[in-house]
């Protein structure tokens, strides 16, 4: 099989479109036939080697982490699925591999696509999603008559952010680009605000929930923003800002954290049309490392990337 690997943890340069024998899937994992992987920043994030300290230094390691596809095979105690099953998740950070032809994951980081989601909507789902909801679900508590701000709320995770609120109940308000703030009106977003000329320290409202999804608001901004009991979630978790979580416990600096019923609450919130994120580009795997590493430059994308493994 072919997949993107590195030799060494570095910039662009070190990925290489390689063959590959892969393993046998272990204890409680499955191998999925990749038929489309989302480009996510986490994936040159540990390629760069920022989280070496959780990803470790055996090599080669494998690129991207959201896929979609169709289970090959299953390890000893998997019970949640069989050959045959088309699925979407993510790979476990220590191992990648979404971006090959097959790719190995835990069973409790996948869920059974429902039959009304394409292949390449299933692709996008999994870190935005699970994201979105370990900020909003397991920290803040969300419930039905809350408001919520979110900071970057056309971004990826900020989209399925607003989304999962609307699910909730919640009302939502929220900050994007200009070009994007149709869609985000079309979500429900309301009011919305243009970060590049509004000081959002100055919004009158106050929020049960301030979202920084897009991981540009200082921490005092955020915290001013909140009403009685209000909680501001960080999706940029420097070991900092644990520290100072400690003592200002409004402060919810938020880890990609997927589980077996996170994904298969945004299997059915995607199977009912309630959470669909935009596709913004499709190319083959053979494309794929001049892709991520113009992404990875500073190429801006009116959504999600994915690539194409056939």
């Amino acid at each position: 099989m072919k997949r993107i690997q590195y030799q060494s943890y570095g910039g662009p340069e070190v990925m290489k479109l390689e063959e590959c024998e892969l393993r046998s899937p272990g204890k409680g994992e499955i191998a999925v036939k990749v038929a489309f992987a989302a480009i996510n920043p986490i994936d040159w994030k540990v390629r760069n080697g920022h989280l070496k300290m959780v990803t470790g230094k055996t090599f080669p390691r494998a690129m991207g982490s959201d896929f979609s596809g169709t289970v090959i095979s299953v390890g000893p105690g998997v019970t949640r699925f069989k050959p045959g099953d088309a699925v979407f998740g993510m790979a476990h950070i220590r191992n990648g591999g979404a971006l090959g032809e097959v790719v190995i994951a835990p069973e409790v980081f996948v869920a059974r696509k429902p039959g009304s989601v394409s292949f390449e909507d299933a692709a996008c789902l999994a870190t935005p999603g699970v994201t979105a909801w370990n900020g909003l679900i397991d920290k803040a508590k969300l419930t039905a008559g809350k408001h919520v701000f979110v900071n970057g709320c056309a971004g990826a995770v900020g989209d399925a952010a607003v989304q999962l609120a609307l699910i909730s109940g919640a009302t939502v308000s929220g900050s994007c680009g200009e070009a994007s703030m149709p869609r985000a009106r079309e979500r429900g977003v309301h009011p919305l605000f243009d970060y590049r000329t509004t000081d959002l320290s100055g919004i009158g409202d106050r929020f049960d929930v301030v979202y920084d999804t897009a991981g540009t608001m200082k921490i005092k901004v955020g915290l001013g923003l909140l009403g009685a009991g209000g909680v501001f979630l960080d999706i940029d978790p420097r070991p900092g800002k644990f520290i100072r979580a400690i003592f200002e416990r409004r402060l919810k600096p938020i880890i990609c954290s997927a589980r077996a019923d996170i994904l298969d609450g945004l299997a059915r919130a995607a199977g009912a049309g309630r959470l669909r994120l935009p596709i913004s580009e499709i190319v083959p795997l053979s494309a794929a490392i001049e892709t991520l590493t113009a992404l990875e430059r500073g190429r801006r994308s009116n959504g999600k990337v994915l690539v194409r493994m056939n």
